[in-house]
């Protein structure tokens, strides 16, 4: 499938998710070109072709109206552009509207004789085998960025426990020590000589589905998009880890399979509503290691505090900051043109599913314990 084709299902899957958040010409061009990634040889032609007022007509109508608007503007492409751009173009028409050939005009052949038209056949319903597959199918594109991510989780496990043993373990260090100035060094430069690694590295959920963007699933919870995002989190995993008594390849990881977890179910809710987001950071592990301690701390019926400078931060505390502080960064919408509900926009970020399986792991450890 080429870059144009993909651009084309891309944007008529969001047709037909939220057709209301592509009633202008800039919604169209921002998602697109967002899409395109780091490819940068069409992303002029894209922004011509989503400021034209015929693509708009194009997206929004059908019937005669629809096919007219596909002809003009096919014709404008071809006078246009060179003939490689020319294809991509069209191919992106041709796959966002349904049609076999944008801008071809279909001569209908003339009917020998008239001929009754058989009744139409009520369409049978679907089983729950085929409801299930049809829910699933949104997930699908996913799957290249889970595999790859998992797969990526064990390989810096492995490198972890190789600098563990060569560097790390005669100096003393912690594993969350390390992972902690890991993500902190990380975070620097992104600040000076790699400028462009919070763009480049983090997920945003018109890239989740794409195959040649899948390593970005491996690299968004090691930069953070938002600068005081990365400070709080820095600080709160060194808070929790700091005294940690495992090893770097364990923590790294718990570290990278929790934050895949939750960036999967985020993604995958995301997906369902058509909700955009950009993932980043570390929110996911710290908010399921936030609410782990909580909620053995609430089942045990037993405080448990963090020493940090001298002080004692009862769990419950970070738990009510945190929560608040993520609240405030995750309830507005991260697109003006998007419709969704609070409630949709918390399940489509990684912070509320490291909550939720926090939880979740607490219940289990305690119901293992009683039995």
């Amino acid at each position: 499938m080429g870059l144009g084709k993909t651009l084309g299902v891309q944007l008529r899957q969001w047709l037909i998710q939220e057709p209301g958040a592509l009633k202008n010409s800039r919604a169209i061009a921002n998602r697109l070109i967002d899409a395109l990634g780091a490819d940068d040889g069409l992303k002029g032609p894209i922004r011509d072709l989503a400021s034209q007022p015929l693509l708009l007509q194009v997206l929004h109508s059908q019937g005669a109206a629809q096919s007219a608007a596909l002809t003009s503007l096919s014709a404008l492409i071809r006078q246009t552009y060179a003939p490689a751009v020319q294809v991509e173009l069209l191919e992106l028409l041709e796959a966002a509207t349904g049609e076999q050939e944008a801008g071809r005009s279909h001569t209908p052949a003339a009917p020998s004789r008239q001929e009754p038209k058989p009744e139409p056949k009520p369409k049978p319903e679907p089983t729950s085998t085929a409801k299930a597959a049809g829910g699933l199918a949104h997930l699908e594109p996913l799957a290249p960025g889970l595999a790859l991510a998992a797969s990526g989780a064990l390989v810096l496990s492995w490198f972890g426990q190789e600098l563990d043993r060569l560097i790390f373990e005669d100096w003393g260090w912690s594993g969350g020590v390390v992972l902690v100035l890991s993500l902190g060094l990380t975070q620097i430069l992104s600040l000076g000589p790699a400028r462009g690694l919070p763009r480049r590295w983090s997920l945003p959920s018109e890239q989740a589905g794409s195959p040649r963007d899948a390593w970005r699933w491996i690299s968004a919870p090691w930069i953070h998009r938002n600068g005081l995002e990365a400070s709080v989190n820095g600080v709160l995993l060194l808070i929790i880890l700091g005294a940690s008594p495992l090893q770097l390849g364990d923590v790294v990881l718990r570290y990278s399979l929790t934050a895949l977890a939750c960036l999967a179910l985020s993604a995958a809710c995301a997906q369902h509503w058509g909700i955009r987001r950009l993932w980043s950071g570390a929110s996911g592990p710290v908010s399921a290691l936030i609410a782990l301690s909580a909620g053995s701390s609430l089942l045990h019926w037993k405080g448990h505090d963090f020493e940090a400078a001298g002080l004692s931060i009862p769990t419950w505390v970070l738990l009510l900051v945190y929560g608040a502080l993520q609240l405030g960064w995750q309830l507005p919408r991260q697109d003006p043109d998007e419709q969704s509900r609070p409630l949709q926009r918390l399940l489509s970020s990684s912070c509320s599913w490291g909550f939720l399986l926090g939880l979740l792991w607490a219940l289990i450890s305690r119901l293992s314990a009683l039995l």
